[in-house]
């Protein structure tokens, strides 16, 4: 029986994978980009579970045979085989590296076909990328990019190579605006991109690690708390950019990007339509701190915006919001938040002056990596 456990070499080759654990368990995480073609579907991994405690691992292993057999057995073993075929180098798992998996792969090389399986399974891959991402966290000197609203961030981080882009990995851009069209990862699977990337910078022998800024959370996907913590002690770099500069890259980004995207999605029509519902649904979960009444001026001009960009195709109507909010809600608290780190900004300037600035850093920590 094939049974592989070099797991840092599954990742760094972004070895294809089969989860033959339930959907239900899918759902809540897999290990990186596996792809889901279960043994048992939610009910009859239910029934052998009930089996299993009422009657024993010998009952429900006679009872899941039973439910998974004839036609049935037949479908999944084909469509395992087919996913096979058209990616030769899959790995098989469940959550321990069990009875499922183990059933699986013999179904698999009746056919014929040689598949490995994942040592310690699901449970024990994670904790091989939990603890992956404490070591490289641990060893690699953080650089934390910091900046008002607007001022091109991301721009920065998109240009450079030694970065980790939460909100990309949480598909999220961290604000009340910064919901997508696509849903967020699960909180695991969050946590198992970050486990990947760390794994494949430090393969790259990477001797700094930049990254955004961030809160607690982004969106609903909290941060791991060895990476919080180290954040909080690490050096902070202004990005500066001034603020016609920050208004209109928001209104690229969140009305002009967001409009085309909705509509590529979901068609000119029904695509304004939900693209209106995104920026009112994001203005509304700001109210309590806007305030009642500035919440209900600001809707206001967003609807007339929204009115002017879909019959005149003129999108200059949202200006007027995007530098009320800055101005009067982002901007100070950034300003609240960036007064607790004063003893740890190190360099302040554009977006040119940091990415030369990184540059700099990332050949002077290679040269003291190589004397090591």
């Amino acid at each position: 029986m094939n049974i592989v456990d070099n797991f840092r070499d599954i990742v760094l080759q972004n070895t294809p994978m089969i989860d033959v654990r339930a959907p239900v368990e899918f759902d809540k995480g897999t290990i990186l980009d596996a792809h889901s073609l279960p043994l048992m579907n939610d009910e009859e991994r239910q029934l052998v579970g009930i089996c299993y405690k009422e009657k024993g691992q010998q009952q429900a292993s006679t009872l899941g045979h039973e439910l998974v057999c004839g036609d049935i057995r037949a479908q999944r073993i084909e469509s395992w085989c087919n996913y096979f075929d058209e990616n030769p180098n899959t790995h098989i798992f469940c959550f321990r590296g069990g009875l499922r998996s183990k059933t699986s792969q013999q179904w698999i090389n009746d056919t014929g076909r040689d598949i490995p399986l994942i040592k310690g399974g699901y449970k024990a891959f994670r904790q091989y990328l939990m603890t992956s991402t404490e070591n490289v966290i641990e060893q690699l000197p953080l650089h934390i990019i910091s900046g008002k609203t607007g001022c091109g961030k991301t721009e920065l981080l998109d240009a450079m190579d030694d970065i980790l882009d939460l909100e990309g990995l949480a598909n999220h851009r961290g604000s009340a605006f910064g919901k997508n069209i696509s849903p967020q990862p699960s909180q695991i699977n969050f946590e198992n991109q970050i486990g990947k990337r760390l794994l494949q910078l430090q393969d790259r022998q990477q001797a700094q690690l930049v990254l955004e800024d961030e809160s607690r959370t982004i969106g609903r996907c909290a941060l791991p708390e060895c990476l919080r913590q180290k954040m909080l002690l690490s050096d902070v770099y202004l990005l500066e950019d001034d603020f016609d500069n920050r208004v209109g890259r928001i209104l690229q980004d969140y009305v002009i990007n967001m409009r085309l995207q909705y509509q590529h999605n979901f068609g000119e029509e029904e695509g304004f339509k939900r693209f209106g519902e995104y920026l009112v649904t994001a203005f509304n979960g700001i109210k309590r701190r806007l305030g009642s009444q500035r919440h209900t001026q600001l809707l206001e001009v967003l609807q007339q915006a929204l009115s002017q960009q879909q019959s005149q195709n003129d999108h200059s109507g949202h200006i007027d919001w995007i530098s009320v909010l800055l101005t009067d809600y982002y901007d100070p608290i950034y300003e609240y938040q960036l007064n607790k780190k004063q003893d740890r900004i190190v360099f302040k300037g554009n977006k040119n002056d940091l990415f030369d600035l990184f540059k700099e850093q990332r050949a002077k920590e290679q040269r003291e990596q190589a004397k090591k």
